[in-house]
């Protein structure tokens, strides 16, 4: 069951999502739950990918830029 929220949107913003709406035939609404979970999904992913590489040893910046010199990349 979907619930109800009041979201309030910039006027550029909201019109750009009418405007968008209308050309894919969709409801302002799908758009908004289509890039909610978009982004929660990137969330996702992103947090997982920290815990994979929290064992990883750190490297400094100074040592990374040396690293990348010596191996030509940059």
């Amino acid at each position: 069951m979907n619930k109800r929220s009041t979201i309030y949107f910039e006027p550029e913003l909201h019109k750009a999502l009418r405007i968008k709406a209308a050309n894919t035939e969709r409801s302002i609404s799908d758009l908004v739950n289509d890039a909610i979970r978009q982004a929660l999904r990137e969330d996702r992913e992103d947090l997982a990918a920290f815990k994979e590489r929290v064992a990883e040893p750190t490297i400094t910046y100074e040592a990374l830029l040396e690293d990348l010199k010596a191996h030509g990349k940059i």
